[in-house]
């Protein structure tokens, strides 16, 4: 009998990024304490850009967001905001979205998945995803549920299983 497999990427909808940033920007532009501080979100380039006439209210734009991206599905640990910073009268926060396993991680992973894991369950990197195989299924919703458990400071999720 053939190895059961499955994926474990980091990867992100850009749909869904652009569908919770379409509502927070229509509830920006509608709620009242957002009034006249100069408060936008929007894409520019690759990276989110928001901006606001003060610290407090940039931070708030960011709060709205991340409470967009969670209703859609979406794991804050892909997004990366920096700090707010000052540019001339307003302040902006630039965020960007972090998609694939880093080989530093993967080989996190593989480790993990080794030492705890089921034996006979074998991981191998492949670019910026690990795959997973295994002779029994089992074993492999066992390795799902253990790195699940993990508090990994990357988003991860589990595809092609089979």
């Amino acid at each position: 009998m053939a190895d059961s497999s499955f994926d474990i990427v980091s990867k992100v909808e850009r749909q869904e990024i652009d569908n919770a940033l379409n509502q927070a920007a229509r509830e920006i532009s509608q709620r009242y304490d957002f009034k006249n501080v100069g408060a936008s979100i929007q894409w520019s380039g690759e990276k989110i850009e928001m901006r606001a006439n003060s610290e407090e209210r940039v931070k708030a734009v960011l709060d709205v967001f991340e409470s967009k991206l969670v209703k859609r599905g979406i794991s804050l640990k892909a997004l990366d905001a920096g700090e707010p910073q000052a540019s001339g009268k307003e302040y902006r926060i630039s965020a960007s979205i972090q998609e694939g396993i880093s080989q530093e991680n993967a080989k996190k992973i593989a480790k993990i998945i080794r030492d705890e894991g089921p034996k006979g369950v074998k991981a191998q990197v492949q670019g910026e995803e690990l795959r997973v195989t295994s002779k029994s299924r089992d074993d492999l919703q066992a390795v799902i549920a253990l790195i699940k458990g993990k508090d990994l400071d990357f988003a991860v999720q589990f595809v092609n299983y089979r």
